[in-house]
């Protein structure tokens, strides 16, 4: 495994549990998989394999995850949708580094993202000079998977226009894609598969037709029920990272976690946990992912600046810019330090008035 490289992709960062696993499977294994289902929910939840432990990588409901991946097993697609930050590129990626050994194969979808991009395009040299020809032509993630009998993974579907997204609706019910300039048609391997993920905030950028929606299933991923929850994903996630990162401070604090993890439920969901005072809710997600974000951030911060343990101004910091995206934020902001931060006594103290520092 190569330290050098930033981001290393799920298959090789957790390749040694992924070979455990596929050693130790006795149970049937689909055709074009690595592993049987049961082995996939293993490695996705977590347990234990003779005596390897199988670190989680979706914290969560686990009969979601079983729902994702006995979708998988059958002819149909998967369409993982969610708000920010519920983890479902993370568990779209893990997946498919399970099931095929390979997350590679990925469109990022956007305002940007062509019919090409989905389906394939040429080497315009190559085509002037020849004419069309199989060594011209550039295969795009899911032609390559449909070749292959693999899985193709399209991130952030509805931001791709409406006329690109129906560009699926043919290869997902014919399962084969035609290329006219070559009178050509190939046809899908077994395991072939798509996993798409489509964010809720983004509902009525491009929406979904109801004919694409038809070839998905659909698995609705929640945000975390439970303070407790919410704490562990974020205290799990920040450890993995602060592995691969040299951000040179000590973990943060189960207390730091909660006042975050606090914080953020808070705000999302317009009142205090025990649910007796509202609060302005600001424009951001204010997302599980944004609160790992923060702590690795408030963690760089500590060891690049201090002494490498997290203080209450490293965190505040991070708030400040999670929070307030707008001028409305900013006012939302200071009503819920004065109202709610500031009477929660000494413990909350030091984070109240290093917040209320940078709002002056």
């Amino acid at each position: 495994m190569d330290n050098s490289i930033l981001r290393l992709p799920a298959e090789q960062l957790f390749e040694e549990e992924l070979n455990v696993l596929i050693k130790a499977d006795t149970d049937p294994v689909p055709e074009g998989w690595k592993m049987s289902p049961r082995s996939v929910k293993i490695y996705i939840c977590g347990g234990k394999v003779g005596n390897v432990n199988i670190t989680p990588k979706y914290i969560g409901h686990e009969r979601l995850v079983e729902i994702a991946i006995a979708t998988l097993v059958t002819d149909r697609a998967l369409l993982l949708i969610g708000e920010p930050g519920t983890a479902k590129s993370w568990l779209s990626e893990h997946l498919t580094a399970a099931i095929n050994g390979n997350s590679s194969r990925v469109i990022q979808g956007t305002a940007g993202t062509t019919e090409e991009q989905i389906r394939y395009s040429w080497n315009y040299a190559m085509l002037i000079a020849n004419g069309p020809s199989q060594e011209a032509m550039l295969k795009s993630p899911v032609f390559t998977a449909m070749e292959e009998g693999a899985i193709a993974r399209v991130e952030e579907i509805s931001r791709c226009a409406s006329e690109v997204q129906d560009t699926l609706i043919s290869l997902l019910s014919e399962k084969r894609i035609s290329v006219p300039e070559l009178s050509l048609e190939v046809p899908a391997k077994k395991g072939f598969s798509i996993i798409a993920t489509a964010n809720t905030r983004d509902k009525g950028v491009n929406d979904m037709s109801a004919a694409l929606k038809r070839r998905f299933n659909i698995v609705v991923l929640p945000a975390p029920e439970t303070l407790e929850e919410e704490m562990n994903i974020v205290k799990t996630r920040v450890e993995q990272l602060s592995g691969s990162l040299d951000l040179n401070a000590a973990l943060p604090k189960d207390t730091v976690i909660e006042k975050i993890c606090t914080i953020f439920r808070e705000l999302r969901a317009g009142e205090t946990l025990d649910k007796k005072q509202k609060v302005k809710v600001p424009a951001g997600v204010l997302s599980t992912a944004e609160a790992i974000s923060l702590l690795c951030n408030s963690m760089a911060l500590a060891g690049s600046f201090g002494n490498g343990d997290i203080t209450d101004d490293d965190i505040a910091a991070g708030i400040q810019g999670a929070v307030v995206k707008d001028e409305k934020d900013t006012v939302a902001w200071k009503e819920y330090l004065e109202n709610i931060m500031k009477k929660r006594g000494s413990h909350w103290s030091g984070l109240y008035k290093a917040c209320r520092e940078l709002n002056e």
